[in-house]
């Protein structure tokens, strides 16, 4: 999976990278037909204290993207927040997917069973 990291207002830093890119890689163990992340990090000082870090993450996936942003007062934090919020997207849809796999086998099983009796 590519990683495309954009930044307003920051400079990123060894740690903030290597945290990202953690991130990134528990995201790619659940979902390994993801194509891209583009996480996009901005610092606004204008706003209040606790609003100034918003991070957002665009993953690039067959079918839909799935898309999170996150406001905060830590940037490590909207970090977090962005990853958890994909993460359950990820999860939604590979259950959605087995679901609807998962009722087409049963019907089949059901008119089998019915024909046999």
């Amino acid at each position: 999976m590519n990683l495309i990291l954009s930044t307003h207002n920051l400079t990123i830093t060894k740690a903030i990278e290597d945290h990202i890119i953690s991130r990134i890689n528990k995201l790619e163990h659940l979902d390994r037909f993801a194509i891209n992340a583009r996480v996009t990090i901005e610092h606004d000082k204008t706003k209040a204290p606790e609003r100034q870090f918003s991070c957002s993450l665009r993953l690039e996936v067959p079918g839909p993207d799935l898309f999170a942003e996150d406001v905060e007062s830590d940037l490590y934090a909207a970090i977090d927040l962005v990853a958890k919020k994909i993460e359950q997207q990820i999860r939604k849809k590979h259950n959605k997917h087995k679901a609807r796999k998962h009722k087409v086998a049963a019907r089949t099983k059901r008119t089998r069973q019915d024909k046999g009796l």
